[in-house]
């Protein structure tokens, strides 16, 4: 165990909430101000951010209670969701989602800040309150101790982390090179859905699912966290991860609030869809994750045969499928595709025998994906590892 002190953030960091100009007045949008959202941090390859879809105008900066962060500002968004954390490389501000640090560079190091977050982000989770989705106030961050090592420390901790981070990131390069393969092999036998230029028939995505079964949302209201032993599992956009469903970090409800929910029970042979903040994301339930229950941001769609569950996988992955998500959002909070919406998704049907010879293209990617998928999750547990240790300090 380390003696190093504990410091509150507000003592070696000084907080910044975020804030939104108002979307009716044109003068305030489309300037030079990069202006982040949770969502800019979810879609992140890496730790740092240099740019935003969105900026605004120094006059939409003037009209709210945003502030410009200077770079090397650690971005942490306390709301929808709790835990996603960046460095900045550029001034920028952000929307009121986030409470972000500027590090006392003589206190802390950003890096060694950002690692502190990500390390703890269930610790953060559970700090946050609220009715419609969780939020962590400013007080409460300011009073959030972390240990602090001296700076030197600090730095060599960090170094070592980002090394082993970007073993993990080459792994998932790897793994998003072989999603690039399955939308080839879609393109090849089946076209662009847009055009649909084999003359496939076009039906709803809702006409496709069980004829005793409907396309639905999860648990709105999860609960604390509970032990594996006592907890049902629960899925959430975050657990959505290279096409299939991440077992490690699940969050655990109580069995309870579960038996509310058993229309979102998955059976193991659903589809899953992302739709609330990261719109889109696509995993396939296996058997694995049979009896886990799903969050409100996750959509099951449970397919009927013989609709063939890998064909349908990659079609909700195609550009012409994002754009219509996209086309189709409603934002309230945050980003929402509704059930109706997503269920009137066109979908190009090609015959069975075409999604079956698919499928079986699509094996030999498969056995790569599961061969990259345990060495990632083999890297995941050694950065695990590295991480405990370093804040006890025993690296």
């Amino acid at each position: 165990m380390s003696g190093w002190p504990k410091v509150r953030l507000e003592d070696c960091a000084e907080i910044v909430s975020g804030a939104t100009p108002s979307t009716s007045e044109a003068a305030y949008w489309n300037g030079d101000i990069c202006w982040a959202t949770p969502k800019d941090l979810s879609e992140l390859e890496g730790a740092y951010i240099s740019d935003t879809p969105r900026k605004i105008t120094r006059l939409g900066l003037q009209s709210c209670a945003a502030t410009i962060l200077p770079p090397e500002s650690v971005l942490f968004s306390s709301r929808a969701p709790i835990g996603h954390v960046a460095i900045n490389t550029v001034p920028m501000a952000t929307n009121q989602g986030f409470k972000s640090f500027v590090p006392n560079g003589d206190r802390v190091h950003a890096k060694f800040l950002y690692h502190w977050l990500r390390r703890n982000r269930p610790y953060l989770e559970s700090l946050g309150n609220g009715a419609t989705f969780k939020e962590v106030s400013k007080a409460v961050v300011s009073r959030i101790e972390i240990p602090l090592p001296p700076i030197a420390e600090q730095r060599r901790i960090s170094e070592i982390l980002d090394k082993a981070e970007a073993l993990r990131a080459k792994r998932q390069a790897a793994l998003a090179q072989l999603d690039t393969l399955t939308q080839s092999i879609f393109l090849d036998m089946f076209g662009d859905p847009s055009t649909n230029p084999h003359g496939f028939p076009r039906r709803p995505l809702a006409s496709l699912v069980r004829e005793d079964d409907t396309i639905n949302y999860g648990v709105v209201q999860p609960g604390d966290d509970l032990d594996e032993d006592e907890g049902v599992p629960l899925v959430r956009v975050g657990d959505l991860i290279g096409g299939r469903v991440r077992h490690s970090e699940l969050k655990r409800i109580a069995p309870s609030i579960e038996a509310a929910y058993k229309r979102s029970r998955l059976r193991g042979d659903e589809i899953l869809v992302s739709c609330v903040g990261s719109i889109g994301v696509v995993a396939l339930a296996d058997e694995s994750v049979k009896g886990f229950n799903v969050a409100r941001a996750v959509a099951r769609v449970p397919l009927a045969l013989p609709t063939n569950r890998q064909f349908m996988g990659a079609y909700l992955r195609t550009d012409f499928v994002q754009r219509y998500f996209t086309s189709e959002l409603r934002t309230v909070s945050q980003p929402t595709l509704n059930i109706k919406q997503l269920a009137e998704t066109p979908v190009v049907v090609p015959p069975i025998e075409l999604q079956q010879e698919f499928a079986s293209r699509l094996t030999g990617v498969e056995k790569l994906r599961t061969a990259e998928g345990t060495s990632l999750r083999n890297l995941s547990a050694l950065f695990a590892a590295l991480q405990h240790r370093a804040f006890q300090g025993e690296l």
